[in-house]
């Protein structure tokens, strides 16, 4: 039975403290990777109700830092459903004292059902409900499609 996006949703909350921050007096970028790949994780385990590995990260663009003290948010969910490969999209944000947030980083990250030896297994569907989840989906597909002729 497909799922729905929003049965994906996941987010994480984190209050920067001085063992997350580098030289410069910022978030370390791998701290901030670390976390997005869990809430990737989080997401694609509760779309595919069984364990999931990391298979890609696409690019990460730092739009903006995070500093000591900062609440950083994470959101992750669930944008396109292949086979066995989900694709997930975890938005990166400081939220601000007012309750505004920014956006500090987005990332689409490839994650892969796992069975109980190990191996890939299919997952079920996804089904946008919608008009801004039809079109995450649409272009998840596109870049599935993408990657999968780059590698020929």
């Amino acid at each position: 039975m497909p799922k729905t996006p929003s049965s994906s949703y996941t987010e994480q909350v984190q209050i920067l403290t001085q063992s997350m921050i580098n030289g410069s007096g910022r978030l370390f970028g791998g701290q901030l990777l670390q976390w997005i790949d869990i809430a990737a994780a989080v997401a694609a385990r509760r779309h595919a109700s069984r364990n999931v590995t990391t298979a890609r990260i696409d690019a990460l663009e730092f739009l903006a830092p995070a500093y000591p003290n900062d609440l950083v948010v994470l959101t992750a969910k669930l944008t396109y459903v292949g086979r066995s490969s989900m694709e997930v999209r975890v938005k990166s944000f400081v939220e601000r004292l007012d309750g505004r947030r920014e956006v500090i980083n987005t990332a689409y990250v490839t994650m892969v059902a796992l069975n109980e030896e190990g191996r890939s297994c299919a997952v079920e569907p996804l089904e946008p409900e919608t008009d801004e989840e039809k079109a995450d989906f649409e272009a998840g597909r596109q870049r599935y499609l993408d990657r999968k002729a780059a590698k020929k």
